[in-house]
């Protein structure tokens, strides 16, 4: 009920602003128009993407970490076929040499949205039907009563969910070329991280269930070894990055100014890979030990006291690649205090 209410409420408000956010970004006409639409698709489907947030999450609190990671898989593969048929109009595609017509909606940008949002709503069914209904642990026709909830418990998500809560609520427009370049670079970059966040999703799991079951030890030993496994894994995806950034760029856009800039900033951001797969992974082990006060504050710190000052400093001699140094040296400066933090903990 608390996710459903909370997310309606952002949903409604996003909805309203979602005329006006384009062109508070620093976006053109050219732009404002699709993304408002985009945006006010994205908004009424909010209380979709947070069932599918919080299903995935309270089975992995129980220890299920399959069905989770198998409808992410289906989320997004759905993305790709919704988005392949619902973006792109009706067209001649050569398939083993053989011209066919491949159908298709031409909604454009109306489609990606549309595209995201059934996509999300199949996993998120899924998941929620295997929560309520299917789980062992947290299946409702386990329990009987009212869910009514005690200050108790309020008191307790609050003093969890607070500090994320605010550290999840933030780049000025730097140039057309700029922002594209930025866009891909993220979305480059996220095919390097995400294992680091599902390292870290598996690291919640083992430390609160060692941390319950009263094995401080055993939870030790599970925090290390995972943040020790996310660092070397996503440095090596560090070194595929700055390797096979030119080939990554080329695929994503075919103007070589967009592509250029691309290169350069994921070149800067591998360096920081390990360091960011520090504090992702540490930050998880804190979760999972119900410790996100500090952590949380930590991260504000960095974000604001490091990153966007340094952004704000380097921007208007370097651009672009200014806003992605200064990225790199919070990343870097990120990990070190959560490794420390871990450390004294």
């Amino acid at each position: 009920m608390s996710v459903l209410v909370v997310s309606a409420l952002l949903g409604l408000v996003s909805l309203a602003v979602s005329p006006f956010l384009p062109t508070w970004l620093g976006g053109n006409s050219h732009i404002t128009p699709t993304a408002s639409a985009y945006f006010a698709i994205v908004a009424t489907a909010l209380p979709i993407f947070q069932f599918s947030i919080f299903g995935a999450g309270m089975l992995r609190s129980s220890g299920n970490m399959v069905v989770p990671s198998v409808m992410s898989v289906v989320m997004m593969s759905l993305d790709v076929v919704f988005n392949f048929f619902l973006i792109f109009p009706t067209r001649p595609v050569e398939l083993f040499g053989t011209q066919i017509m491949m159908p298709g909606m031409g909604m454009g940008v109306m489609g990606a949205a549309i595209g995201t949002v059934s996509a999300e709503l199949v996993a998120a069914s899924i998941t929620m039907y295997i929560l309520c209904f299917r789980s062992k642990e947290l299946s409702l026709r386990i329990d009987t009563g009212r869910f009514l909830p005690t200050w108790g418990v309020v008191k307790r998500a609050l003093h969890i969910s607070l500090p994320m809560g605010l550290q999840q609520t933030i780049i000025a427009p730097l140039g057309t070329f700029a922002i594209a370049a930025n866009s891909f670079g993220i979305i480059i970059e996220s095919l390097c991280y995400m294992p680091g966040y599902g390292i870290a999703d598996a690291a919640t799991t083992l430390v609160g269930q060692s941390m319950g079951a009263g094995r401080h030890e055993l939870m030790k030993r599970f925090a290390w070894l995972s943040v020790g496994l996310g660092v070397t894994v996503m440095a090596v995806m560090g070194v595929v990055m700055y390797v096979g950034a030119p080939t990554a760029m080329a695929m994503m856009t075919p103007a070589e100014e967009v592509r250029r800039l691309g290169v350069e900033v994921l070149r800067i951001e591998a360096f920081a890979e390990p360091m960011f797969a520090a504090a992702i992974v540490s930050y998880g082990v804190f979760v999972g030990a119900a410790k996100t006060l500090v952590p949380s504050i930590m991260n504000l710190i960095s974000i604001w006291g490091v990153r966007i000052l340094l952004a704000a400093m380097l921007a208007p001699s370097m651009g672009l690649r200014g806003v992605w140094i200064a990225m790199c040296i919070e990343l870097c400066f990120r990990g070190l205090i959560f490794l420390l933090k871990l450390k004294f903990w």
